[in-house]
C-alpha cells in the first residue's frame, strides 16, 4: 500500500511538471536552470538533514551525486527540446515507455533482480499501451511526428540509464534518497550555470515570464523522483519503473484537452492498456 501511494502521487507530480514546462513554450538553459536552482533551495534542509542524519560517506556521495545530476542534465535538455518541436502526447509515452522496458532488462542483466512473469507481461502491457498512445494515428501519424518520436526514444535511453544509476546509489551504495537526489539537484545547477549566467538577463526574463512553470518544475520533479527513489528501497526497480509510467494517462489526457491534440480515442485506449499493465504489476 506504501508502495502504491508513492508511486501514485510521483505519477501525479510528474505528469504535472511535463505539462508545465510544456505549456510554458520555451527551452534552453536558463529556464531549466531557474527551475534547478529552485529544487536546490526547497530541498536544501531536507537533503541536508538527510545526509546528516544518515551520516553519509561525503566521499561516496560526491561521485554518485555528481554523475546522476550530469544525466538528468542531459535529459532534461533534450526532454525541453523535444516538448517545443513535438506533441507531448507523443514524446511523453515514447519516453516514458521505452524507459521502463529498458531499466527491466537492465535490472536483470546488472542488479541480478528476478522479477515474476507476471511482472515482466505487465511491463510489456504497459509499454504496448505507451506505445499505442505514441503512435496513434498510424504510419502516417508516426511519420508526421518523426522529430518527437526520435527526441523520446533518445529521452527514454537517459530515462533507463539514470534510473539504474540513481537505484544502484540507494540499494548496493546504500545513499540516503533525499540527500542523494538533492545533490543530483546541485550538481545540475552547477553544471547548467555557466550556460544560463551567460546571458543573465534573458534567464531572468525566462524565470520571470514562466514563474508558475519554474516553481512547479523546481518543487515538483525533486519531489516526484525522490518519492521514487524510496519506492525502489521497498520493492523491486522493475516493478517500480514500469508502474510510475500511469503518469502517460494523466499526460494523454492534458494533450487532448489542454493542447487539443489529434487522435484522443486510439491515445484513451492505449492509457486504458496502460492501467491493465499497472494492475497485472501490482498482483505479481
Amino acid at each position: 500500500m506504501l508502495v502504491a501511494s508513492l508511486v501514485a502521487i510521483a505519477a501525479i507530480a510528474h505528469a504535472t511538471w511535463n505539462v508545465a514546462i510544456k505549456r510554458a513554450g520555451t527551452s534552453g538553459s536558463g529556464f531549466l536552470w531557474s527551475g534547478m536552482v529552485v529544487g536546490a533551495v526547497v530541498f536544501a534542509p531536507f537533503g541536508v538533514a538527510s545526509l546528516v542524519g544518515e551520516g553519509t560517506d561525503l566521499v561516496r556521495w560526491l561521485p554518485l551525486a555528481a554523475v546522476s545530476g550530469a544525466l538528468q542534465v542531459v535529459y532534461f535538455l533534450l526532454l525541453q527540446r523535444g516538448y517545443r518541436l513535438g506533441d507531448v502526447s507523443v514524446v511523453y509515452p515514447l519516453a516514458r515507455g521505452s524507459g521502463p522496458l529498458l531499466a527491466v532488462v537492465l535490472a536483470i542483466i546488472l542488479l541480478g533482480e528476478r522479477p515474476s512473469w507476471l511482472v515482466l507481461v505487465g511491463a510489456l502491457v504497459v509499454v504496448a499501451g505507451v506505445l499505442v498512445i505514441g503512435f496513434a494515428g498510424g504510419r502516417s501519424g508516426a511519420s508526421i511526428n518523426r522529430t518527437g518520436v526520435l527526441y523520446g526514444l533518445a529521452v527514454g535511453v537517459l530515462i533507463a540509464v539514470f534510473t539504474l544509476w540513481d537505484a544502484s546509489a540507494v540499494t548496493r551504495w546504500d545513499m540516503p534518497p533525499v540527500g542523494f537526489y538533492w545533490g543530483s539537484v546541485v550538481f545540475q545547477v552547477v553544471l547548467l550555470a555557466p550556460f544560463a549566467l551567460r546571458d543573465p538577463g534573458r534567464t531572468a526574463l525566462q524565470a520571470r515570464e514562466h514563474w508558475v512553470a519554474v516553481l512547479l518544475m523546481g518543487v515538483l520533479a525533486p519531489l516526484a523522483y525522490i518519492l521514487i527513489l524510496i519506492a525502489v528501497q521497498l520493492a523491486p526497480v522493475s516493478v517500480i519503473a514500469p508502474a510510475r509510467e500511469v503518469s502517460v494517462v494523466l499526460v494523454g489526457l492534458a494533450g487532448w484537452l489542454l493542447f487539443r491534440e489529434p487522435h484522443p480515442v486510439q491515445r484513451l485506449i492505449g492509457a486504458a492498456v496502460v492501467l491493465v499493465g499497472v494492475g497485472m504489476l501490482a498482483a505479481g
